[in-house]
């Protein structure tokens, strides 16, 4: 029974040979988790790594070795970039090393889209009065712009 059991094991063994890897020892990158945040709120976030969501909220992205920008899109708003600065900080025997973001959360404010003033056109000249037709001497009316006549005695 002895032989039995430690040819599975040798078996076992030589068979998870074929497939080992040394991946398993490399560390994974840390993710770090980034609160993202806009006035008004509802803002469509977008991070430059790939990773958004609608704001108030939080992504989780991979920490890149620089930093990284996060764009802000509102309907009616102007649309804002933010820059994303990674703060590595080593670990040592007691504490392990973390990573952080600055600013943190990251923060939009949107300013509204303002509509263009309309354009004042200059203003038209006044158009000059033609002259008037000589009345007719025969006119029951009296000419507007003919002196007044002195009274006869």
């Amino acid at each position: 029974m002895r032989r039995v059991i430690a040819i599975g094991l040798a078996g076992m063994g030589l068979a998870g040979c074929s497939t080992f890897s040394w991946d398993a020892f490399k560390s994974t990158p840390p993710s770090i988790q980034v609160q993202l945040e806009s006035n008004p709120p509802g803002a469509d976030a977008r991070t430059s790594l790939g990773p958004g969501c609608k704001t108030p909220c939080a992504v989780t992205v991979p920490a890149p070795e620089t930093g990284f920008s996060v764009s802000y899109t509102l309907n009616k708003f102007e649309s804002a970039t933010v820059s994303v600065q990674i703060i590595r900080t080593p670990g040592d025997l007691a504490t392990p090393a973390s990573v952080t973001t600055d600013p943190n959360p990251v923060y939009a404010e949107l300013q509204p889209i303002v509509p263009p003033k309309p354009v004042k056109k200059a203003p038209k000249k006044p158009k000059t009065p033609k002259a008037a037709p000589a009345p007719a001497a025969s006119s029951p009316f009296p000419d507007p712009n003919a002196a007044p006549a002195t009274p006869t005695r």
